[in-house]
């Protein structure tokens, strides 16, 4: 392995501790993370004002933290798009301000989730017109937009928006869960075609076995699952030089199962090629059930996405030793 990889956490991560922004970037400076994703819930009064951002990024910086900043749906079609935020225009211009006076050259943003898989071409082109007349003003900005494989785009189909909207303003965060999870799509697939367009990451793992419905589906901690994402780690270092690997760790509560031989799921992914269905299928053929997660009760809930966390990291650490 190169150098020093920068680590990274999404702070979604570990939202159940309630903490302010600034006990965020302490925690993660004590587990010597170099990197913070961060959306609004968790910046809170942070973003009211320039000198709230000024004096946040100095702190981070001071403890060796750089600071990213997520935002959400893009797509004027979308489920997820918030019109109490304003426009796409007046959400972008705010969204890019934040990641500048972050720090940050890149900001999240997806089309959508799940919701919109069935009808993604359509969603893929309201996103496309919507983005055209603000082109010049997010190149301008200098930061661009990651746009996440959220559970709505196939690898494929993210690589053709990318190259549609133009990789000067647009690139991909790449998450290595959500394909297996929601898109019954190999995650070294995605990574194999998304990788030259990756400028933003959330790595988690996922347990997939085989089910008669069709696959099933676990978020697990690092290390718990079948899709062997210590390579998957080893690979985005090698093929995304200088990014950071960052965690977002979720425990799903349940399995989640894709009925892949019921006919009706088809008609999402009536253009997905056999070849890379079949990878995702031997993947859970190789795959064992999970034990369902230990509940705690709400008030622990925090101390365990603190000890799941950091399990995790544990283990990214020792991927990317080998």
């Amino acid at each position: 392995m190169p150098g020093k990889v920068p680590i990274g956490v999404n702070l979604l991560s570990v939202s159940a501790s309630k903490w302010t922004a600034y006990q965020y970037i302490e925690y993660l400076a004590k587990l010597d993370v170099q990197m913070a994703q961060c959306n609004p819930s968790v910046l809170g009064a942070v973003t009211a004002s320039d000198e709230e951002m000024k004096k946040f990024r100095a702190f981070a910086e001071e403890r060796g933290v750089s600071l990213l900043y997520l935002h959400g749906a893009i797509c004027p079609t979308s489920s997820g798009f918030n019109t109490k935020l304003g426009t796409l225009e007046q959400q972008l211009d705010r969204g890019l301000h934040i990641s500048r006076m972050l720090g940050g050259a890149a900001i999240k943003v997806a089309i959508g989730g799940e919701r919109e898989r069935a009808g993604i071409e359509r969603h893929m082109e309201s996103t496309l017109r919507a983005l055209k007349p603000l082109r010049s003003k997010i190149l301008d900005s200098g930061v661009k937009l990651a746009l996440e494989n959220h559970g709505d785009m196939q690898a494929r189909e993210l690589k053709a928006f990318v190259e549609e909207a133009g990789k000067d303003i647009v690139g991909v965060l790449l998450d290595s869960a959500n394909p297996p999870f929601f898109l019954i799509e190999d995650p070294h697939l995605s990574l194999e075609i998304l990788a030259p367009y990756t400028v933003m990451s959330h790595v988690r793992d996922t347990a997939l076995w085989r089910v008669p419905q069709g696959v099933a589906a676990q978020w697990v901690n690092m290390g718990e699952g079948n899709v062997d994402i210590a390579g998957w780690v080893r690979k985005f270092v090698e093929k995304c030089p200088g990014q950071s690997v960052s965690i977002e760790n979720i425990i799903s509560p349940a399995p989640r199962v894709s009925p892949v031989f019921e006919p009706e799921i088809w008609k999402s992914f009536s253009k997905t090629p056999a070849a890379e269905f079949s990878r995702f299928l031997a993947l859970a053929q190789r795959g064992n059930p999970v034990p369902a997660p230990t509940v705690v009760e709400p008030a622990k809930r925090g101390e365990q996405q603190r000890g799941d966390l950091e399990v995790s990291l544990r283990f990214l650490r020792q991927a990317l030793k080998a």
